[in-house]
């Protein structure tokens, strides 16, 4: 990215400077909400009494989907997308067909888990009632854990694959700044 102090941005290139670093910053905020459950959430939740690891996570689970979760987990890919297509438009093919990868990736390894396989494990604890007995507990808990932990660092490797994607775009479009 050069910095050109002879020339104003034209609209064109305010908006794809706007649209590249908006796919960049909502990347790095989904890696960074997977990444958070794989190395602190989970360890923490794991060293914790099962019966209330699993009222914690019922309850987590129950206030994940709000406002300020949703244009990182959902807006992510849509504004990859638009990216890609106004590169693509402007003939910088190698940094569209990195944000268009990036979009793809990120639907088909971390979206698509989620609604598959993280969300279905999550609903299935909400309806559990949070065994008394500590083994029985231990049990449903360990369960759950182990494999939502796994397929949690399965998407957090597909974000943090896509955020890299878009940062090769991003290096790829050779922005220039009019300051």
């Amino acid at each position: 990215m050069a910095f050109a102090s002879n020339r104003r941005m034209k609209p064109i290139d305010v908006l794809e400077a706007s649209l590249t670093g908006l796919s960049l910053l909502l990347f790095g905020l989904i890696t960074g909400f997977f990444y958070a459950y794989s190395c602190s959430v989970m360890f923490g939740l794991d060293a914790s009494d099962p019966r209330h690891a699993i009222a914690a996570m019922q309850g987590i689970n129950r206030e994940v989907r709000n406002l300020m979760f949703a244009p990182s987990f959902f807006g992510t890919p849509v504004a990859a997308a638009l990216t890609a297509g106004l590169l693509y438009l402007r003939d910088k093919n190698v940094a569209s067909l990195a944000f268009g990868s990036a979009s793809l990736l990120y639907v088909s390894a971390a979206m698509f888990p989620t609604f598959l396989i993280n969300v279905p494990m999550n609903d299935a604890l909400a309806k559990a009632a949070i065994p008394e007995n500590l083994a029985d507990a231990n049990a449903l808990w360990q369960a759950y854990s182990s494999r939502w932990t796994w397929w949690n660092g399965f998407r957090t490797a597909a974000s943090a694959a896509s955020l890299l994607l878009a940062a090769y775009g991003l290096h790829r479009t050779s922005i220039t700044f009019g300051l």
